[in-house]
């Protein structure tokens, strides 16, 4: 996925075939706010600014970038085992009760992407707050552009986790699922407050 073209990729995604899906788009979304979070960042290299926070940021939003990108290679990998697993024979009770188990397994493997984009994506809105009041302003559209795309990846990495959770009877699993996908309110909200200030500033 690292070496296609966009174009290739919209293509593939545009295709009948399963994946990749949503569940890398969420994790491109991610890995786009990434790297809107470092140019902004990298902007703001003059002596009117912290050159110590912006270093950090930057390493920060490309380590991020990094993983958002194999994450979305995973998230594909995850949803071709649910695959396999639902292809399991069934024709005796043993071999339903390993089924059931496996894609059990599987859900649970599928549903650690999408969770991991929206920590992605929650860290992602921290670093586009801190460069709201002290970054570059001549590229401050770019942090409401950073915060709506980490909004997209959180949003469509929820329901994708919403979603394994039915095949998933593992109560710990269950909750910390639960617990991940509910963190997107506050990433939401975060993201509307980060655009609101950036329309209200851009508006002066």
């Amino acid at each position: 996925m690292r070496a296609e073209t966009v174009e290739a990729f919209l293509a593939q995604l545009a295709t009948r075939e399963p994946a990749p899906g949503g569940g890398a788009t969420a994790a491109l979304h991610a890995a786009q706010s990434a790297s809107l979070v470092a140019m902004v960042a990298r902007y703001s290299n003059g002596a009117r600014y912290d050159a110590g926070l912006m270093t950090r940021i930057v390493t920060a939003a490309d380590r991020l970038r990094d993983e958002a990108l194999s994450l979305a290679e995973a998230d594909a990998a995850a949803f071709g085992a649910v695959s396999e697993a639902y292809q399991l024979p069934k024709e005796t009770s043993d071999l339903r009760q390993s089924r059931s188990a496996a894609i059990e397994a599987a859900l649970t493997g599928a549903a650690q992407p999408p969770a991991q984009v929206i920590r992605i994506a929650a860290r992602l809105i921290e670093l586009a707050g801190e460069l709201l009041p002290t970054g570059n302003r001549n590229v401050i559209t770019d942090v409401a552009a950073a915060a709506e795309a980490a909004r997209a990846a959180a949003v469509t990495s929820r329901v994708n986790i919403e979603v394994n959770l039915r095949g998933i009877k593992d109560a710990a699993i269950r909750a910390e699922l639960v617990a991940t996908a509910a963190a997107t309110d506050e990433i939401t909200a975060r993201a509307d407050r980060i655009v609101a200030a950036v329309r209200e500033e851009i508006a002066r």
